[in-house]
């Protein structure tokens, strides 16, 4: 099994606002983002991030070779609980998914 970060150029994540992360995975041409969208289901992601796959927003971007999950962050940004107040270990989780 496979690593996503070794089918995809680059994953990034960032804040959505303070209530949600978006996750970006960038994908080398339109053979790699096929083969990823099929690989990379929404429920494995919901699973990952412990998140309800209702609130999972999935959006493919073929045309630019793009793939994007949106989802509520765990904690709202900047609070107490918060412990990624960038939202930039979410890619790094998805990064070392197996697919």
């Amino acid at each position: 099994m496979a690593r996503l970060k070794d089918l995809v150029e680059k994953i990034r994540s960032k804040n959505a606002g303070p209530f949600w992360v978006t996750i970006d995975v960038f994908c080398f041409n339109d053979g790699s983002i096929a083969e990823v969208s099929d690989r990379l289901q929404t429920d494995l992601v919901a699973d990952l991030f412990k998140t309800a796959f209702t609130d999972i927003r999935r959006f493919e971007q073929p045309e630019i070779d793009v793939i994007k999950f949106s989802f509520p962050r765990p904690n709202v940004q900047g609070t107490r609980q918060d412990r990624d107040m960038h939202g930039a270990a979410y890619g790094v989780i998805l990064e070392e998914m197996g697919v």
